[in-house]
């Protein structure tokens, strides 16, 4: 079982698009996969237009739900997700006060042992108490780096945050891969982000670049990953590919 943390603190990098899309893509080659929105905003639950009811992550979080209680199966036949609500937006604060509380996801999770393939977790774009909890449980971090302008801002915090709760709280926890998003090849700057990423994270960085894709944008509205959206896109491409990569890493890994 691969629990994958999905985050960056900067908004607006495609990390819910690619919460979505990869859960999607990871699923619809039959693995059995697991979405956790962690995010208050909860948009990775309604961009799989699932009722964000109780029990959510909060309850899960708050020690009132156990976390098989809280999962939500979608459309998707290998997918299963368990959502956010509007709890969520006070859990930063009713947190604080609570014993172990960076481990409160952590757990939870070996009650998910050999139940799914891929967990992925989508957390919210801050280094608060709740990212702390996706990374403490999680195996290792996906960092979407969208391609423009400030791109590699923030990004040392990010990572002087996961070596911190490498040294404190998960020794195993690693970084799977750094991605690309919002990539325009028409446009030199997001040729030369994408230099500069290489250049400081090396093989790090995926293979697969998410492309700026009108297709992305509009597929939340219809409650859709973009898989299903338009199928013949370039996102869903995109997507796929990134799937097949990470898929390929993982068997090696294990191989190994």
């Amino acid at each position: 079982m691969a629990i994958i943390s999905i985050t960056n603190q900067k908004g607006g990098v495609g990390k819910t698009s690619t919460a979505i899309n990869l859960s999607a893509s990871i699923a619809a080659a039959e693995f059995k996969t697991l979405l956790i929105d962690i995010d208050p905003q909860a948009n990775s639950s309604s961009g799989l237009g699932v009722e964000q009811n109780d029990p959510s992550i909060y309850e899960v979080l708050m020690g009132i739900e156990e976390i098989e209680e809280s999962i939500q199966s979608t459309y998707m036949p290998y997918l299963d997700i368990i959502p956010a609500n509007i709890n969520l937006v006070g859990a930063e604060v009713e947190l604080v006060n609570l014993e172990n509380r960076e481990y409160r996801l952590n757990k939870q999770m070996n009650r998910l042992n050999d139940k799914y393939d891929y967990i992925f977790i989508d957390c919210p774009p801050s280094l608060g108490l709740l990212t702390l909890n996706a990374l403490t449980a999680s195996e290792s971090v996906i960092i979407p780096v969208q391609c423009e302008y400030f791109a590699l801002e923030g990004l040392g915090q990010l990572l002087n945050t996961i070596n911190l709760v490498r040294k404190n709280l998960n020794p195993n926890l690693s970084i799977e891969g750094v991605l690309l998003t919002m990539f325009d090849r028409r446009l030199k700057l997001s040729h030369q982000v994408k230099d500069e990423v290489i250049k400081y994270f090396g093989e790090k960085v995926f293979k697969s670049i998410i492309y700026r894709n009108v297709r992305i944008s509009e597929a939340p509205s219809h409650q859709k990953p973009v898989l299903l959206y338009d199928a013949i896109s370039t996102g869903a491409a995109n997507y796929m590919s990134l799937a097949a990569e990470l898929i390929e890493r993982k068997t090696q890994s294990i191989n190994e």
